[in-house]
């Protein structure tokens, strides 16, 4: 999320109701009661969104979770906290029952980048925490193989993984290898590597 447009302050209704029925093609996020337009994404940012998301897709196909990309919204609303975002990856293995949002992801997935990272890592993760049904918070490095996950099960203490390791997502039974999350990065570590021998 970046502010690149901020609003007055606005009601979740009337965010929801703009928001469902744009036609510009601009996705906005709501943080209570503050709109944000979200900024464009780059390649490597596509593509590990798109990695982390046919990765999980395959995994889980056939079964009853569903992994959905940056079209779908995550929903929060807990006291008089309410938040609307859009995960780059998301997983919800409940019967989510509205078109526009979800509200009982079990994984969300965001990649990092230079404008989004401080919100990701605070206000992020504070909002997605509330979620009951949450199990892991992971974020992915755009620009090298990296990430973070927070876990339920651990406090939402932070671990790391890098290149040549492995991790288990335990929300969805899933080891991830890194190296195949950022293989389109590797060829290029490669031949930078080998240029300097």
């Amino acid at each position: 999320m970046s502010a690149l447009e901020e609003f007055n302050y606005t009601t979740p209704e009337a965010y929801l109701l703009a928001e469902n029925d744009r036609e510009s093609g601009i996705k906005y996020e709501y943080s209570n009661g503050l709109v944000y337009a979200m900024a464009g994404a780059s390649r490597n940012h596509n593509q590990v969104s798109m990695n982390f998301a046919g990765l999980l897709f395959m995994h889980l196909k056939g079964g009853r979770c569903r992994v959905t990309q940056s079209d779908m919204k995550v929903a929060i609303n807990k006291g008089n906290e309410n938040y609307f975002y859009y995960p780059d990856v998301q997983v919800s293995c409940e019967d989510e029952d509205n078109k526009y949002y979800n509200t009982s992801p079990c994984l969300i997935v965001e990649v990092l980048s230079d404008s989004t990272a401080r919100i990701d890592r605070n206000e992020k993760l504070a909002a997605y925490r509330q979620l009951e049904s949450l199990q892991e918070y992971v974020l992915c490095s755009q620009d090298f193989p990296a990430i973070e996950i927070y876990r339920h099960s651990t406090d939402w203490a932070v671990e790391r993984y890098t290149s040549g390791q492995t991790v288990v997502l335990e929300s969805v039974g899933y080891e991830l290898v890194l190296d195949e999350l950022y293989d389109f990065l590797l060829p290029l570590a490669q031949a930078s590597q080998e240029s300097q021998e």
